[in-house]
This record gives structure tokens, C-alpha cells and sequence, in this order.
């Protein structure tokens, strides 16, 4: 029976783990699609503010910003530190872009060193699973899948033999001789 449920269970293990690997592919090009589309938002954003700049400041954003920031009016520092923020977003945006304007392994490691907890929550939580049929794609679906199968296979195996061995404690072994009882 253990032999029978470990042979469907390591066959679902497996077709599972190529599935969900097969997925990661898509995940990555939505949290790129996400943060592009933040990127158009933060650009649209900021070029109101490059107008302003464009005529009171020769087109020097960093002139504003400096200008906003020696106000002595509470709310106009504010609004420059708020300028300055967005200017950053748009740069940390564009060069999160460019890490991920990658192959697939390149922007598996990007990911998985420098993803934004909060843009992969919004991708998860609107994430459209979707299986992507690239060479790369299947080679990385099928040895996740596989490694994931063979962590499967080796705790099934320890854990079986674990239970042998605690079972067997309370039960002669094959190889134990009786004991002998007084008559």
C-alpha cells in the first residue's frame, strides 16, 4: 500500500512542481508589466513638473527641486521633497526595467535578489497563471520540477525508514534470538 501511494503521490509531486515552475515565466513578465505601467504613471506625474521647469528654470528639474527646498514655506519644501521622490522612483524604476530587459535566468536572479515585496504582492494578487513554451522556459520548469520531485522522493524515503525503525523497537527483528523464560 506505501509502495502504491507513494507512486501516485510522487507522479503528482512532480507533474505539480513542472506546472507551477512552467507559471514563473509569466509571473516575471507581469511584475514587469506592473512596473512598466508605474513607470508611465511616475513619468506622467513628473512631467507636470518638468513644465514647471521649462519655464521658470531652463528645463533644470534639479533647479526646482533646490528652489522648492530653500523656501522658507513648510509646504513648499514639502512639495520639493515630494519632486525629489518622484525623480528617484523614476530612476529606480527605469533601472529595475533595465535589470529585467534580460533572458529569463537574468531576470529570475534579479527577482529573486531585488524584488519589490509590494509590487510582487500586487503582481500575486492579480496574477493570471499562464505557461510560457520557450526553450528556457520548459528547461526551467522541468529541472524545478525535478529537484522539487527529488526533495520529495528523499524525505519520503528518510521519513519511511524513520517509521521502520520506530516501529521495529517494540518487535523482535528477524534476527534477534529469544530469551530464554525460567520453567
Amino acid at each position: 500500500m506505501g509502495l502504491i501511494l507513494r507512486g501516485i503521490l510522487d507522479r503528482v509531486v512532480l507533474v505539480g512542481a513542472i506546472l507551477a515552475a512552467g507559471c514563473v515565466p509569466s509571473f516575471i513578465a507581469q511584475y514587469r508589466q506592473r512596473l512598466g505601467g508605474m513607470l508611465d504613471q511616475a513619468n506622467k506625474d513628473l512631467a507636470l513638473f518638468q513644465d514647471i521647469a521649462n519655464r521658470f528654470h531652463g528645463g533644470d528639474l534639479q533647479r526646482l527641486i533646490k528652489h522648492h527646498l530653500a523656501s522658507t514655506d513648510p509646504t513648499f519644501r514639502s512639495e520639493g521633497a515630494a519632486i525629489q521622490t518622484l525623480v528617484e522612483n523614476v530612476a529606480q524604476l527605469k533601472a529595475s526595467l533595465a535589470a529585467l530587459n534580460a533572458d529569463f535566468y537574468a531576470q529570475l536572479a534579479y527577482l529573486a535578489r531585488n524584488a519589490d515585496a509590494t509590487v510582487a504582492k500586487a503582481t500575486w494578487d492579480a496574477f493570471v497563471p499562464a505557461m510560457s513554451f520557450t526553450a528556457e522556459a520548459l528547461l526551467f520548469a522541468f529541472a524545478a520540477g525535478v529537484s522539487v520531485w527529488l526533495v520529495f522522493i528523499v524525505v519520503w524515503v528518510t521519513v519511511d525508514r524513520f517509521m521502520d525503525v520506530i516501529l521495529a523497537r517494540g518487535r523482535p527483528g528477524k534476527w534477534s534470538v529469544p530469551k530464554k523464560t525460567k520453567a
